[in-house]
């Protein structure tokens, strides 16, 4: 019998790395939104890229850096 995965797991297991909203501002300054992208500044390094989201539920992934 398979078991149950969350919707959390479900993204990690396509995309990888996933944040939630509490997440992604600890970790990014978001610069702005275009749906179905935020435009970031990752806080750790600097570097300006791009996260793919969903609505529900709300999760960042993808990110992609902007050079």
């Amino acid at each position: 019998m398979p078991s149950k995965m969350t919707p959390r797991q479900e993204f990690e297991q396509v995309y990888g790395q996933v944040w939630d909203t509490e997440q992604l501002i600890k970790d990014f300054r978001v610069e702005s939104y275009l749906s179905p992208y935020a435009y970031v500044e990752r806080k750790s390094d600097g570097r300006r890229g791009s996260l793919k989201f969903n609505h529900r539920p709300r999760f960042y992934h993808s990110f992609q850096e902007i050079k």
